[in-house]
């Protein structure tokens, strides 16, 4: 009777460790889905659309999804387009704007990313201020625009700023020193592994189960009468492959800096 419940148990473990391994990977990327699109709606104004770029609601509804990820990262996600009357420098326009706004999720002057869209010029600057400044470094930020680029240069606007404010909030759950876009990180990728790792797990355990093999060659091979009759290695030639190391093409970069209010920030820019 024991040795009948060990059994049981054992095969009641064997189907649920798959379904465990599964639950524990997926649950973390859950959760950041869920918190992605969670929060208290605002009405602040985030969008200042001054070069016309969205219909009314457009912009109502870009300004909406910026006040719905504000909350989760606790920072504000701004978008301004202008046509540089002034020809100002598109980092210059970038930091006058922060500097006058003095944006900030629960204070002024706090955190914020700021997009800004030069027409004059074909320019787009991007902006970390606060905590945003860290999250979202140079390198993050040379990501993010290189992802909303193809929008805007086809004049897909409201996606490249939709774009813009989810893959922002994205980025700021992950600490620096880690690839938001890795592989690893994708939830299909983690779920594809926890199956497989649990398959392994299971036949390891089933095969277990069955008794070990005690007889193997040398139970019936006889040492004195077999034996490796000669061995040698011939050298035949060496070959040297060529492969030329292509250098990246991708335009843009540029960095962060200090506003002429005394407000620090990181950055990228570049042309669409």
């Amino acid at each position: 009777m024991k040795q009948h419940t060990s059994n049981t148990s054992k095969r009641m473990l064997v189907l649920l460790l798959p379904i465990l391994l599964v639950a524990l990977t997926i649950w973390p990327a859950v959760q950041t889905i869920h918190a992605s699109g969670t929060g208290t709606v605002g009405n602040k104004k985030l969008v200042y659309d001054d070069a016309g770029l969205l219909s009314d609601q457009e912009r109502q509804e870009v300004n909406r999804m910026a006040n719905e990820y504000g909350p989760v990262q606790q920072t504000d996600f701004v978008i301004y387009t202008t046509n540089n009357p002034e020809y100002k420098d598109v980092q210059i326009l970038t930091e006058d704007l922060y500097d006058s706004k003095g944006f900030g999720y629960d204070k002024g002057f706090g955190n914020a990313v700021i997009l800004t869209m030069d027409m004059r010029n074909r320019e787009v600057y991007l902006a970390g201020f606060g905590k945003a400044e860290t999250l979202l470094n140079d390198q993050r930020l040379n990501q993010i625009r290189e992802k909303i680029t193809p929008y805007l240069s086809n004049g897909n606007y409201k996606m490249a700023f939709e774009q813009y404010i989810q893959t922002s909030s994205r980025y700021m759950n992950y600490k620096l020193g880690v690839n938001p876009d890795s592989f690893l990180l994708n939830i299909w990728f983690q779920l594809a592994a926890a199956i497989l790792l649990g398959i392994i797990i299971v036949w390891i355990m089933a095969a277990r189960t069955g008794g070990r093999i005690t007889v193997n060659r040398a139970t019936y091979e006889d040492p004195n009468a077999s034996g490796l009759l000669d061995q040698h290695d011939r050298f035949i030639r060496t070959s040297v492959s060529k492969r030329k190391i292509e250098k990246s093409s991708s335009s843009g970069g540029g960095g962060g800096g200090t506003s002429s209010g005394g407000h620090s920030h990181s950055g990228s820019r570049g042309s669409f």
